[in-house]
């Protein structure tokens, strides 16, 4: 339990940095989402999640 807290603390810090730091890019890049399909946006997702699984799981062993 206490990976999980640390792996959303991570995912915060990481994600605050970058709109901290490049706030006019992120804007931009969050508008171009509105142009990718639905579909493929959530291909990428589920593309993620399944190499974010892998790598916890080979990192846990």
């Amino acid at each position: 339990m206490k990976e999980l807290i640390i792996a959303f603390g991570l995912f915060f810090f990481i994600e605050g940095i970058l709109y901290a730091i490049f706030p006019s890019k992120m804007r931009s890049m969050l508008k171009k989402l509105e142009l990718i399909k639905d579909s493929q946006l959530r291909t990428g997702g589920l593309i993620f999640a399944i190499i974010g699984f892998i790598i916890i799981y080979y990192a846990k062993n």
